[in-house]
């Protein structure tokens, strides 16, 4: 039975003459108990698609044909009085960021038990005691540990994974047919994000909800769906079972999305090759093999009324030059802690930092900035890490600057000189970050890192914000640069599939411990700890493929 038929839906933008269509006639439907995952890069349509269906359209936005018929029940033409009533009884939501969802001054306990209050129709959501402890049950049942001391806190009390968690408690308060969840784990570790996917699933058989999944990575839709509906500017290109799509995928931009997800990678495994360009063969011999070494890196942080909390216990790795080594690990492992360390805007308590044979770990002022010449660092968020008041050419030769390397003039020309070697046009010059897209912003963050000619590159989830496509092109620029300038790389992330792709080493840090290390191939064929493992089989879409 059809839970949700949409067809021929047709939504635009904008006002008057510059009104602009940018869903062009979408069919989709949902069955009973089905998971039905909508697949596409930011832009593609999906988000748009799925918020028309509940009239929660941004402003300027508008359904202009089609129809939308839930249970049987055609709603498209539905004005926003009666699409309240809809929304929570008969769909849930389930949005992709807790942190704008919830509101930061009210306990949780207080939002989840508001969809209660306001659409609830039984004496038991009128009733304040019985709504508390049907918030305390919902909050149970999406597995968060002590749910009445959980209702009391607010959302800053809570990790990212808890967050969603009380979202998908709010989704399913009224018992809905149908749950929509708008790339509900995209922000989150694999492990946490396996836990909410298992959550959605568990919901779904105990209750036969259906599940309208939007999402970026096929890798959770390999995972997850039994049916795959793929959308490319706002129209669909290729709908079928997940089995055949995964398969047999007939359109040519839904085989280059299964290309680029790194979890259904299935290649070699990268092994270390020399540079480009030619050295010294007697040199390259007497020369320290290893960029980075650290020894024995403890850091500890004060907690108020509390003993200090050890956030890196005992770290120790080598990095060799031309290589990539990723530091793995879940939100709270200690690996950002460590790369902090490692270029020195931390100071370790104990242990050893060598940068290119230069014992770091003590140095101060000029000694330390000299050797921050060397090491360089790309942060996740590229948008939040660039100034937002200096343009693209600015933002580039500012570490020149800063070192007072060479003219205004010499500056901007090597500033243009990275924005060509990143692949991107020369017009971004004159442009400010909000007007480039994400893959955009992250390419001009890894020029600058460049600007002052590093030997190593520290990459702090450098990837992790971005849609597999433009991700994909990221890590081949990243394998390029490498490969022409000899960098060596240490790569911060929480997804092995995407350190499959890049790392030619790994050491997997839980609890500010490193717990294993070795090659990227042998961690994956031969783990042998078994958080290690658990790491591994929480990478959607793994199971979908070999090995």
């Amino acid at each position: 039975m059809s839970v949700l038929e949409v067809q021929g839906l047709r939504v635009s933008y904008g006002a008057g003459a510059g009104r602009r269509e940018v869903v062009h006639g979408v069919d989709v439907s949902v069955g009973e108990g089905e998971v039905v995952a909508l697949v596409g890069e930011s832009g593609s349509g999906k988000s748009t698609t799925a918020h028309a269906l509940l009239g929660l359209l941004p402003e300027g936005g508008r359904v202009d044909g089609g129809s939308i018929a839930l249970g049987g029940v055609d709603i498209s033409g539905w004005g926003p009085k009666r699409l309240r009533a809809v929304r929570g009884a008969q769909v849930g939501l389930v949005p992709q960021d807790p942190v704008s969802s919830l509101d930061p001054v009210r306990p949780i306990g207080v939002q989840v038990g508001e969809i209660l209050r306001v659409h609830g129709r039984g004496a038991g959501e009128r009733d304040p005691a019985r709504r508390r402890a049907r918030v305390l049950e919902l909050l149970e049942r999406v597995g968060l540990d002590d749910p009445a001391l959980r209702a009391r806190q607010h959302p800053h009390e809570l990790s990212g994974g808890m967050r969603q968690r009380v979202l998908i408690a709010t989704a399913i308060a009224l018992r809905p047919r149908l749950i929509i969840a708008d790339e509900p784990t995209s922000a989150l570790d694999v492990t946490v994000q396996r836990r909410i996917l298992d959550l959605i699933d568990d919901l779904r058989r105990e209750d036969g909800t259906a599940v309208l999944l939007v999402t970026h990575d096929l890798g959770v839709a390999a995972d997850r769906a039994q049916r795959i509906v793929v959308l490319n500017d706002g129209r669909v290109v290729e709908q079928g079972t997940a089995s055949r799509i995964l398969s047999a995928p007939a359109d040519p931009y839904t085989r280059q999305l299964l290309a680029d997800a790194p979890a259904l990678a299935t290649g070699e495994f990268r092994r270390p090759a020399p540079p480009l360009f030619l050295r010294d063969a007697a040199a390259a011999a007497a020369e320290n093999p290893y960029a980075v070494v650290a020894e024995g890196l403890v850091k500890e942080f004060s907690v108020r009324g509390r003993e200090p909390f050890r956030a890196v216990d005992e770290v120790s790795f080598q990095v060799r030059r031309g290589t990539t080594h990723a530091l793995v690990g879940e939100s709270g492992s200690g690996k950002t802690t460590t790369a902090r360390l490692v270029t020195r805007f931390l100071h370790p308590d104990a242990g050893r930092i060598e940068i290119d044979g230069t014992d770091a770990a003590g140095l101060h002022g000029e000694r330390l900035r000299q050797v921050r010449r060397r090491i360089q660092l790309v942060y996740q968020n590229p948008f939040s890490s660039l100034d937002p008041r200096q343009s693209v050419a600015q933002i580039v030769a500012e570490p020149l600057h800063n070192f007072r390397e060479g003219s205004r003039a010499s500056r901007r020309e090597r500033a243009a000189e990275l924005i060509d070697r990143v692949a991107l046009p020369s017009d971004v010059l004159e442009r400010s970050p909000r007007e480039l897209s994400g893959g955009q912003r992250q390419r001009v963050a890894i020029a600058r890192a460049l600007a002052i000619r590093p030997d190593i590159v520290v990459l702090d989830e450098a990837v992790s914000a971005l849609d597999v496509t433009v991700q994909a092109r990221i890590l081949e620029l990243l394998e390029s640069l490498q490969q022409e300038l000899g960098l060596t790389y240490l790569f911060i992330s929480h997804d092995l599939a995407v350190v499959r792709r890049l790392s030619h080493t790994v050491s997997v840090m839980r609890r500010g411990r490193v717990v294993e290390s070795g090659s990227t191939e042998a961690l994956f064929f031969a783990p042998t700890h078994e958080y290690t493992r658990e790491l591994l089989a929480a990478v959607p879409g793994r199971s979908e493929v070999a090995a």
